[in-house]
């Protein structure tokens, strides 16, 4: 047997020997959480706030195309593509893989190698040899080493942990940035159309005031009203007139979220949205599940949990502190003249363990699993405060969205009413049996019955996109989507 197979024998008796000395990992175990009681309790069925309202069937993947809009769909997914927090995030959750990839990597023996020829000679008074000039000669010289760090104590193992756990914790962001920009842009679309159809109710009402007061002003003259009715006529006027402003700007302001939502510039909004005056509503019960089901696709709640991973292995990562370090080290160089290149007597070696344990202040590292500890009880209870927030964010939308809905049906009765009067107020206009502004009035009132409706229409809408993205669905992205962040 060669020294070289020696020397090999030997570093592999010895990893042999000191990894079945390997400790189990120090630190707890992870185990994942079991939601608070009540919390638990809360979820096992369907949801209070959800009536008659919604039903206890799967939420889609891709909530939006319920609406069967076209256009929304193709914002949606433009703004899955190019979306600049979405970049963001895709960009994090490269950066903990490769981090997870440089923890892996410490799993493996490190090795390094040297060498390099060189030629020259030396002094003679260097030899003591003051009259005589030593010759010329080539010599090299060339290493190489291995260092492998044994994990006995799992500090690397449970470094490990934290690394991967950090992925999914920026995996679990990415979904949850998803989510945020769908229901963004779902959102403002829906904004965006309910001002359109509510601009369009607002400038009804101000077209027939305005025929309202030209008609008071040939009563005037005819002297059947006095100046004190045209004065109140048109100070109703410019009340309507003033409702239409903050709608252009809320439409417009809509316009320039779906643009920047699309990875566009503000000034590049959809046109066609622009023109858009009926607001995306689905007719149906909503598709709401169950609250297991709600805590199984929240990205936050599953943000939270990798979050608690992650804390409880960095325990261990600092109890393997109060513990010795063993690293394995291996080298083997050749030195001497270019002429005896390879000889025996050219060759050198080493093998032997390298040990590091700090013995005299272990307060630093017993504050540091203190510290550990602490962190790990916030992520603890931030991820109970996740889950009841997760709850109590539907149960609201789902109660702000019921009782919307009884207010629609109410307002849209009144509107039923006020049509009804305004045609037998026409009725009797046209055979002469009432005044023309009474029947103007009639008219005036079923204006703003509509709306009343097309506010409330509106608000349905956003009611609806604000369930959606509180049942935390849209992040199953497909994988076209995936790449073209990418």
């Amino acid at each position: 047997m060669n020294a070289t197979s020696r020397l090999l024998a030997a570093a592999t008796a010895a990893s042999a020997l000191l990894a079945g000395c390997a400790h189990a990992p120090v630190g707890p175990d992870y185990v994942p959480p079991v939601p608070l009681s009540f919390a638990q309790s809360a979820s096992a069925g369907t949801f209070r706030s959800a009536g008659g309202n919604a039903a206890d069937t799967t939420l889609p993947p891709h909530w939006w195309r319920l609406y069967d809009d076209r256009p929304l769909d193709a914002l949606v997914t433009q703004a899955l593509e190019h979306n600049t927090d979405l970049r963001q995030a895709v960009a994090n959750l490269e950066r903990d893989q490769a981090l997870a990839t440089e923890v892996h990597g410490n799993e493996r023996p490190t090795v390094a190698a040297s060498g390099g020829p060189s030629f020259g000679h030396v002094s003679g008074l260097s030899l003591l040899q003051r009259d005589d000039e030593p010759p010329s000669r080539g010599t090299y010289s060339a290493g190489v080493s291995l260092s492998y760090q044994l994990d006995l104590f799992g500090q690397l193992r449970r470094a490990i942990e934290a690394a991967e756990a950090g992925t999914g914790a920026a995996q679990a962001a990415l979904d949850l940035v998803r989510v945020s920009v769908a229901g963004g842009v779902a959102h403002a679309y829906a904004q965006a159309c309910s001002s359109g159809y509510r601009l369009r109710a607002a400038q009804a009402s101000v077209r027939l005031q305005e025929e309202a007061i030209r008609l008071s002003d040939r009563l005037q003259q005819a002297g059947k009203v006095g100046e004190i009715d045209i004065a109140r006529a048109q100070g109703q006027l410019e009340q309507l007139r003033a409702a239409l402003p903050p709608l252009r700007a809320q439409r417009q302001g809509a316009l320039y979220r779906l643009a920047t939502l699309t990875g566009a510039a503000p000034r590049d909004f959809p046109a066609a949205v622009a023109a858009c005056e009926q607001p995306p509503r689905l007719a149906g019960l909503l598709p709401v599940g169950d609250g297991a089901a709600l805590l199984r696709r929240r990205p936050d709640v599953r943000q939270a949990e990798r979050s608690l991973a992650v804390a409880t292995a960095r325990i261990g990562v600092a109890t393997a502190d109060l513990y010795p370090k063993v690293s394995l080290g291996l080298s083997a160089s050749s030195a001497g003249f270019l002429a005896g290149i390879g000889n025996r007597e050219t060759l050198s070696y080493s093998l032997g363990p390298l040990i590091n344990w700090t013995l005299s202040n272990t307060g630093v590292a017993r504050a540091r699993i203190a510290q550990a500890e602490a962190a790990t009880r916030v992520a603890a209870a931030r991820f109970d405060g996740i889950v009841l927030t997760a709850l109590r964010e539907v149960e609201t939308a789902l109660d702000v969205y019921a009782h919307e809905l009884e207010r629609h049906a109410a307002l849209s009765a009144a509107r039923d009413q006020s049509a009804i009067v305004a045609r037998q107020a026409r009725t009797l206009y046209v055979n002469g049996k009432t005044a023309q502004l009474e029947a103007l009035d009639a008219e005036r009132t079923l204006a703003a019955s509509e709306a009343a409706l097309a506010t409330s229409a509106a608000l349905l809408a956003e009611d609806q996109v604000a369930v959606f993205m509180a049942l935390g669905g849209g992040w199953e992205a497909d994988e076209v989507l995936v790449n073209a962040v990418h």
